[in-house]
């Protein structure tokens, strides 16, 4: 594993208004994650998980603090700088698989690439070789109607990957799959995460991922403590 990071956050801060009083949710968090890593970020239900992993992915601002993605300075970046560092860096995964449901499989996984400029012939061949990686190249011409939950995941772990990102953003992504299935897809996330040398941030709730991770950290009153 390389030791560089590609994915530093440093003094991050992020409030909110409820109520007429200031909730601060983020109060100085600093992390980083290296090529090939995997991070588990742990923390109780509305102790500001998805909001940190919202401002590493560049989908939303902090109220102070720098982010840096590989050599780009991306705190400071306008909207069109953000969005265009995080369709060519960034990947993501959500809880639920959000995959289009009228279009197949690998047209789901073509379309990032055509977003990102890439040629149809190109994206076919990326889909077509990611589907066999996760191991679903039976399920190509398959709506997600067709697929079952754990192939639908898998199907969207492959569109996160389709324009080769450094750093993966993963949000419980096995939150909504049995025990069984779940362990089967993060097996799955990690082979990838390692044949691609990603970087992997992943919020959960299942100590028991977060163990086969290199390293943990708890977002505990606004601060991120390690181990």
């Amino acid at each position: 594993m390389s030791n560089k990071a590609i994915l530093r956050l440093h003094n991050i801060r992020r409030s909110f208004t409820q109520g007429g009083k200031k909730l601060e949710v983020l109060r100085g968090c600093d992390l980083s994650v290296a090529r090939g890593e995997k991070l588990a970020l742990i923390g109780p239900s509305g102790s500001g998980k998805s909001t940190l992993l919202q401002i590493a992915g560049l989908l939303e601002r902090p109220d102070e603090g720098d982010i840096l993605i590989g050599n780009h300075k991306a705190g400071k970046l306008d909207d069109k700088g953000r969005t265009s560092l995080r369709l060519s860096r960034i990947g993501f995964v959500y809880q639920f698989h959000h995959l289009l449901p009228e279009f197949s499989a690998r047209e789901n996984i073509m379309l990032p690439q055509l977003i990102a400029g890439t040629s149809a012939r190109a994206a076919k061949t990326r889909a077509d070789k990611l589907l066999n990686l996760i191991q679903l190249r039976d399920r190509t011409d398959h709506r997600p109607a067709q697929l079952s939950g754990g192939e639908q995941q898998r199907i969207a772990i492959a569109r996160a990957l389709a324009n080769k990102p450094m750093l993966l953003i993963a949000d419980e992504p096995t939150g909504n799959l049995d025990p069984q299935t779940a362990a089967y897809v993060f097996s799955c996330l990690q082979d990838l995460v390692a044949a691609q040398e990603l970087g992997l941030l992943m919020a959960t709730h299942n100590y028991d991922l977060a163990a086969r991770m290199d390293r943990t950290i708890h977002l505990q009153d606004g601060v991120l403590v390690e181990g």
